[in-house]
Parts: C-alpha cells; structure tokens; sequence
C-alpha cells in the first residue's frame, strides 16, 4: 500500500522560508487602534453635543408648554396660547435641526479628515512594505538559486 504523505514537515519548510515580518502586522494593530480611537472621540464629542441640544430644547419646549398651560381670561387667549406655543415650536425645531445638522457636517469633516490621513500613510507604508518584501523575495530567490 501506499503510505500518505506527510505535509506537516513540507509546509513548515515552506513558511519558514517566506520571510514575515511580525513588526509589520504590530504597527498595522497599533495604527488601526490609533484610528479606532480617534474615530471614537469623534463619535463621542458628536453625542455629548448631540445630547446638548437635546436637552436644551427639551427645556425650551417645557418652559413654552407651561405657559401655554396656565389659565388664561378669555377663551380666545387659548387659541392665541396654543398658536404661540405651536410657532415658538416651529421656530425652535428649526433652530435646534439647524444645531443638528452642524454637528453631522463637524463629524462628516472630521471623518473626511482622518480617512485622507490614513489613506496618505497606508499608501506610504504599503510602498515601503512592497519594497522591502520585493527585497527580501529576492535575496531568498537568489539564496535559493545559490544552493
């Protein structure tokens, strides 16, 4: 019979001579936690502003709504007591969406920012990983030739 080869051995051979630098995929990690951090503060400080006028509005509407609640003289001040209210409501969601939507154009640019950074240095570091591997491919080719 015929025994079964063993490729254990083979394939240990073969990627002990693929030269793999462990240093690369350290900084690669670290790089992309540095990113993952400042992608994160950026999503942070978004939702603590966020938050803000959430709070402030809340507030604002509160305070209006009080008014409109209290007892008025005559039956006609209810219906101007609720136009008010409606309109000041109006006016403050427009205000406050305003404040919303600067919040999403800071993060949007912010984002833009980071990715054009990260973008520049992979480029950067991805040509001189490529560098180094044709080197290093080339000095085991001419090792193994050698032999």
């Amino acid at each position: 019979m015929a025994k079964t080869q063993d490729f254990t051995a083979m394939m240990k051979d073969m990627m002990g001579a693929f030269p793999v630098d462990t240093a690369a995929f350290e900084k690669s990690f670290k790089n992309q936690a540095s990113l993952n951090e400042k992608l994160a503060s950026v999503a942070v400080d978004a939702a603590e502003k966020s938050a803000e006028i959430s709070s402030k509005w809340t507030k604002e509407t509160l305070a209006k709504f009080s008014e409109m609640t209290k007892v008025q003289k005559e039956p006609a001040d209810y219906a101007k007591a609720m136009t008010d209210f409606a309109s000041a409501s109006a006016e403050s969601a427009a205000e406050h969406m305003a404040a919303f939507a600067e919040i999403a154009k800071k993060v949007q640019m912010d984002t833009v920012e980071l990715m054009m950074a990260v973008g520049k240095d992979m480029g950067e570091e991805a040509s001189a990983a490529m560098k180094k591997a044709t080197d290093d491919v080339t000095s085991a080719a001419k090792k193994a030739t050698a032999k």
